[in-house]
Protein backbone atom coordinates (compact mmCIF):
# COMPACT_ATOMS: atom_id res chain seq x y z
CA UNK A 1 0.00 0.00 0.00
CA UNK A 2 3.04 2.37 0.70
CA UNK A 3 4.40 1.73 -2.19
CA UNK A 4 1.40 2.15 -4.37
CA UNK A 5 0.97 5.63 -2.52
CA UNK A 6 4.93 6.97 -3.15
CA UNK A 7 4.06 5.66 -6.85
CA UNK A 8 0.72 7.78 -7.14
CA UNK A 9 3.01 10.44 -5.48
CA UNK A 10 5.30 10.14 -7.91
CA UNK A 11 3.27 10.47 -11.34
CA UNK A 12 1.26 13.41 -9.53
CA UNK A 13 4.79 15.33 -9.03
CA UNK A 14 5.55 14.60 -12.28
CA UNK A 15 2.71 15.81 -14.07
CA UNK A 16 2.69 19.35 -12.19
CA UNK A 17 6.29 19.36 -13.35
CA UNK A 18 5.26 18.66 -16.42
CA UNK A 19 2.43 21.28 -16.47
CA UNK A 20 4.97 23.77 -14.72
CA UNK A 21 7.46 23.55 -17.91
CA UNK A 22 4.29 23.77 -20.09
CA UNK A 23 3.77 27.00 -18.56
CA UNK A 24 7.01 28.53 -18.62
CA UNK A 25 7.08 27.77 -22.25
CA UNK A 26 4.48 29.21 -23.18
CA UNK A 27 5.07 32.13 -21.00
CA UNK A 28 8.49 32.58 -22.72
CA UNK A 29 6.64 31.95 -26.74
CA UNK A 30 4.31 34.76 -26.13
CA UNK A 31 7.33 37.20 -25.08
CA UNK A 32 8.98 36.41 -28.16
CA UNK A 33 6.07 37.17 -30.41
CA UNK A 34 5.98 40.33 -28.58
CA UNK A 35 9.04 42.00 -28.22
CA UNK A 36 8.04 44.75 -26.07
CA UNK A 37 8.28 42.18 -23.43
CA UNK A 38 11.66 41.57 -23.30
CA UNK A 39 12.49 44.67 -21.96
CA UNK A 40 13.98 43.14 -18.25
CA UNK A 41 17.45 44.85 -17.05
CA UNK A 42 19.97 42.32 -17.18
CA UNK A 43 22.63 41.74 -13.86
CA UNK A 44 25.75 43.52 -14.29
CA UNK A 45 27.24 40.39 -15.28
CA UNK A 46 25.77 37.11 -15.88
CA UNK A 47 27.13 33.94 -17.66
CA UNK A 48 24.94 31.70 -20.26
CA UNK A 49 25.85 28.18 -20.91
CA UNK A 50 25.53 26.81 -24.20
CA UNK A 51 24.60 22.94 -24.66
CA UNK A 52 25.80 21.99 -28.07
CA UNK A 53 25.10 19.16 -30.47
CA UNK A 54 29.47 19.37 -29.96
CA UNK A 55 29.78 19.84 -25.62
CA UNK A 56 28.85 23.17 -23.75
CA UNK A 57 30.63 26.54 -24.22
CA UNK A 58 30.03 29.11 -21.53
CA UNK A 59 29.83 33.17 -22.32
CA UNK A 60 30.06 35.39 -19.71
CA UNK A 61 28.14 38.69 -20.11
CA UNK A 62 29.69 42.03 -19.10
CA UNK A 63 26.62 44.37 -19.24
CA UNK A 64 29.09 48.12 -19.17
CA UNK A 65 30.93 46.57 -22.60
CA UNK A 66 27.74 47.24 -24.24
CA UNK A 67 24.46 47.70 -21.99
CA UNK A 68 21.99 47.47 -25.21
CA UNK A 69 23.50 44.35 -26.84
CA UNK A 70 23.32 42.73 -22.98
CA UNK A 71 19.79 43.61 -22.20
CA UNK A 72 18.26 42.03 -25.60
CA UNK A 73 20.95 38.85 -25.04
CA UNK A 74 20.04 38.23 -21.85
CA UNK A 75 16.36 38.41 -22.47
CA UNK A 76 16.57 36.46 -25.30
CA UNK A 77 18.70 33.51 -23.68
CA UNK A 78 16.28 33.95 -20.86
CA UNK A 79 12.96 33.25 -22.77
CA UNK A 80 14.48 30.33 -24.88
CA UNK A 81 15.00 31.94 -27.84
CA UNK A 82 18.59 30.52 -28.35
CA UNK A 83 17.15 27.00 -27.75
CA UNK A 84 17.72 24.64 -31.08
CA UNK A 85 19.45 28.09 -33.01
CA UNK A 86 21.74 26.10 -35.64
CA UNK A 87 25.60 27.30 -36.00
CA UNK A 88 24.57 28.45 -39.49
CA UNK A 89 27.72 30.49 -40.42
CA UNK A 90 31.12 29.39 -39.96
CA UNK A 91 34.15 30.96 -41.02
CA UNK A 92 37.58 29.34 -40.45
CA UNK A 93 39.86 31.60 -38.99
CA UNK A 94 37.17 34.74 -38.67
CA UNK A 95 33.57 33.42 -36.84
CA UNK A 96 30.88 31.20 -36.37
CA UNK A 97 27.65 33.10 -36.39
CA UNK A 98 23.86 31.72 -34.87
CA UNK A 99 20.78 33.84 -34.15
CA UNK A 100 18.22 32.63 -36.22
CA UNK A 101 15.08 30.75 -34.30
CA UNK A 102 14.04 27.66 -35.75
CA UNK A 103 10.16 29.42 -35.58
CA UNK A 104 9.48 31.36 -38.21
CA UNK A 105 6.61 33.17 -36.26
CA UNK A 106 9.25 34.24 -34.03
CA UNK A 107 11.33 35.82 -36.58
CA UNK A 108 8.72 37.52 -38.36
CA UNK A 109 8.22 39.46 -34.61
CA UNK A 110 11.79 39.77 -33.57
CA UNK A 111 13.44 41.16 -37.37
CA UNK A 112 11.77 44.67 -36.83
CA UNK A 113 12.47 44.70 -32.65
CA UNK A 114 16.13 46.65 -33.21
CA UNK A 115 18.12 48.03 -30.42
CA UNK A 116 20.36 51.18 -30.11
CA UNK A 117 24.14 50.52 -31.20
CA UNK A 118 26.22 50.73 -28.20
CA UNK A 119 29.74 52.32 -28.95
CA UNK A 120 32.60 49.23 -29.06
CA UNK A 121 34.35 49.13 -25.68
CA UNK A 122 36.43 45.95 -26.35
CA UNK A 123 37.87 44.70 -29.12
CA UNK A 124 36.76 41.92 -31.43
CA UNK A 125 39.38 40.05 -30.66
CA UNK A 126 39.23 35.60 -30.15
CA UNK A 127 36.94 34.59 -27.83
CA UNK A 128 34.64 37.62 -27.58
CA UNK A 129 30.99 38.06 -28.84
CA UNK A 130 28.91 40.68 -30.69
CA UNK A 131 26.02 40.77 -31.88
CA UNK A 132 25.60 41.01 -36.15
CA UNK A 133 23.97 44.16 -37.76
CA UNK A 134 23.25 45.41 -41.39
CA UNK A 135 24.07 49.36 -40.11
CA UNK A 136 23.15 51.52 -37.79
CA UNK A 137 20.91 50.81 -34.87
CA UNK A 138 20.19 47.44 -36.89
CA UNK A 139 21.14 45.06 -34.06
CA UNK A 140 18.02 42.54 -33.16
CA UNK A 141 19.16 38.66 -32.27
CA UNK A 142 22.02 37.01 -34.67
CA UNK A 143 25.34 37.28 -32.67
CA UNK A 144 29.11 35.79 -33.62
CA UNK A 145 32.10 34.72 -31.94
CA UNK A 146 35.10 35.50 -32.63
CA UNK A 147 37.76 33.02 -33.71
CA UNK A 148 40.90 35.38 -33.91
CA UNK A 149 41.87 39.02 -33.81
CA UNK A 150 38.94 40.60 -36.13
CA UNK A 151 39.74 44.44 -34.59
CA UNK A 152 39.01 46.04 -38.14
CA UNK A 153 35.23 45.23 -37.39
CA UNK A 154 35.53 47.95 -34.25
CA UNK A 155 35.71 51.06 -36.37
CA UNK A 156 32.52 49.55 -38.09
CA UNK A 157 30.54 49.57 -34.51
CA UNK A 158 30.44 46.14 -33.87
CA UNK A 159 30.39 46.29 -30.13
CA UNK A 160 31.55 42.80 -28.19
CA UNK A 161 29.59 42.67 -25.07
CA UNK A 162 30.69 39.13 -23.63
CA UNK A 163 33.62 36.60 -23.87
CA UNK A 164 33.79 32.85 -24.14
CA UNK A 165 34.97 31.99 -20.89
CA UNK A 166 34.66 28.35 -21.03
CA UNK A 167 34.89 25.57 -23.76
CA UNK A 168 36.22 27.77 -26.90
CA UNK A 169 37.69 24.38 -27.96
CA UNK A 170 34.14 22.94 -28.43
CA UNK A 171 32.88 26.77 -30.71
CA UNK A 172 35.78 25.98 -32.48
CA UNK A 173 34.98 22.64 -33.38
CA UNK A 174 31.70 23.51 -34.62
CA UNK A 175 30.82 21.98 -38.21
CA UNK A 176 32.52 24.57 -40.99
CA UNK A 177 32.37 22.88 -43.98
CA UNK A 178 29.68 25.11 -45.27
CA UNK A 179 31.55 28.44 -44.56
CA UNK A 180 29.27 31.08 -45.44
CA UNK A 181 27.16 29.98 -47.58
CA UNK A 182 24.36 29.52 -45.21
CA UNK A 183 24.75 32.72 -44.03
CA UNK A 184 24.46 34.55 -47.69
CA UNK A 185 21.92 36.50 -48.61
CA UNK A 186 19.66 34.31 -49.86
CA UNK A 187 19.89 31.17 -47.55
CA UNK A 188 19.60 33.66 -45.02
CA UNK A 189 16.42 35.00 -45.84
CA UNK A 190 14.87 31.53 -46.92
CA UNK A 191 16.40 30.58 -43.05
CA UNK A 192 14.67 33.26 -41.62
CA UNK A 193 10.99 32.57 -43.63
CA UNK A 194 11.02 29.08 -43.12
CA UNK A 195 12.88 28.30 -40.00
CA UNK A 196 15.10 25.18 -39.01
CA UNK A 197 13.14 23.11 -41.87
CA UNK A 198 15.18 25.16 -44.68
CA UNK A 199 18.16 24.46 -42.96
CA UNK A 200 17.88 21.15 -42.01
CA UNK A 201 16.93 20.35 -45.23
CA UNK A 202 19.57 22.39 -47.17
CA UNK A 203 22.34 22.26 -44.92
CA UNK A 204 21.96 19.23 -42.75
CA UNK A 205 25.07 19.02 -41.03
CA UNK A 206 24.71 22.16 -39.16
CA UNK A 207 25.49 22.04 -35.43
CA UNK A 208 23.48 23.30 -32.83
CA UNK A 209 22.23 24.77 -29.34
CA UNK A 210 20.16 22.28 -27.42
CA UNK A 211 19.48 24.68 -24.59
CA UNK A 212 20.81 27.98 -23.38
CA UNK A 213 20.82 28.39 -19.92
CA UNK A 214 21.36 31.71 -17.56
CA UNK A 215 23.45 31.00 -14.51
CA UNK A 216 25.23 33.30 -12.26
CA UNK A 217 28.47 34.62 -13.37
CA UNK A 218 31.08 32.45 -10.86
CA UNK A 219 32.97 35.04 -7.91
CA UNK A 220 36.73 35.99 -9.26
Amino acid sequence: MRFKTLALMMIVALFVAVAAGSAIAQVNMDKLLNPAQLNETAPDKFQVKFDTSKGEFIVEVTKAWAPNGADRFYNLAKNGFYDNCKFYRNIEGFMVQFGINGNPKVMAALRPARIKDDPPKHSNTRGFITFAMGGPDTRTTQVFINFGDNSRLDKDGFAPFGKVVKGMNVVESLYNKYGAKPGESQSQTQAQLQGNVYLEKEFPNLDFIKTATIVPAEAK
